[in-house]
Order: structure tokens, then C-alpha cells, then sequence
């Protein structure tokens, strides 16, 4: 089954999930479920924007599927701060040619990362890791702002 239809078979499912529903934590550790029970991804997960030390915001670490992670990254650091800071999704075809990349696991190779936006501000982002190079592309990027969406 190729990518695309996984994702068009997962959108409802996913939808259904976060319908109705109003805790965001709630809703991210379901999609991050899915999402990863789906694609086998080797972490699958989100950071929550935050106010931390001297009431600078920063990601923190929200729900996940995987390994241990980094608890918290800086605005504009790494490619999950990037994100942030351009509040753009940015694919990494190979993360040891990202500059400033944060690498919580030497086993991450590729990566995604798709800015979740409510009222025209980042909340969080979903950062989503492969074992092996190049595993994201257009198709992912589609569809994972699909669901990033529903958090809006």
C-alpha cells in the first residue's frame, strides 16, 4: 500500500479521534499513536511551545512514541525550533546535513517537522524521526498539515 493511501486511510480515523474532544494532550498522544503504530516511524511525537526560565518560551516535550527524547529546545535550535521560529514545515532528507540539527539519537537519520498553529500562533510542533535517510517528502508534508489542522 502506497504512502498516500495509508494516510487517506488514517485521516478519518484520526479526525473521528479528536472530534469533540478538547484536551490537546489528549488529542496529540492519539495521533502521535497513530501515526507511528501506522508508519512504524522511529519516534513519532510533540513539543509544546512553553514559557520557561525567565518567562522565555521554549518547546517541552508533549507526547510521544519512541525512545527518550530531548525535554526541552530553544526557539529557532534544531530543526524542531526552526520550525518554530519560521513557522514552516521543513523536511530533512538527511539530518547530518542540517545545520545546528539537536541530535537526541545518533539513530535518526531523516526528519519531519510540521508547525501547529492555533489563531495564527505556534503552539507545538510535531517532529517525527526515521532510522533511514530521505524517508519524507511532499506526500508526508501534505498530509501531516492535514492533521496538524485539526488542532486549529
Amino acid at each position: 500500500m502506497t504512502k498516500q493511501c495509508l494516510y487517506e486511510q488514517i485521516l478519518p480515523q484520526i479526525q473521528s479521534l479528536v472530534a469533540g474532544e478538547t484536551d490537546l494532550i489528549a488529542n496529540m498522544a492519539n495521533v502521535a499513536a497513530v501515526l507511528h503504530e501506522t508508519f512504524g516511524f522511529w519516534w513519532t511525537g510533540f513539543y509544546l511551545v512553553k514559557s520557561g526560565e525567565k518567562n522565555e518560551k521554549q518547546l517541552v516535550l508533549g507526547p510521544f512514541q519512541g525512545p527518550i527524547a530531548c525535554t526541552r529546545i530553544p526557539f529557532g535550535k534544531g530543526v524542531c525550533g526552526t520550525t518554530w521560529q519560521r513557522k514552516e514545515t521543513i523536511v530533512v532528507p538527511d539530518v547530518e546535513q542540517f545545520p545546528g540539527h539537536i541530535a537526541c539519537s545518533s539513530l535518526s537519520r531523516s526528519e519531519i517537522v510540521v508547525p501547529v498553529a492555533r489563531n495564527n500562533e505556534i503552539i507545538a510542533v510535531l517532529d517525527i524521526d526515521s532510522k533511514q535517510l530521505n524517508t519524507f517528502d511532499e506526500t508526508d508534508k501534505i498530509y501531516l498539515e492535514k492533521i496538524v489542522a485539526l488542532f486549529a
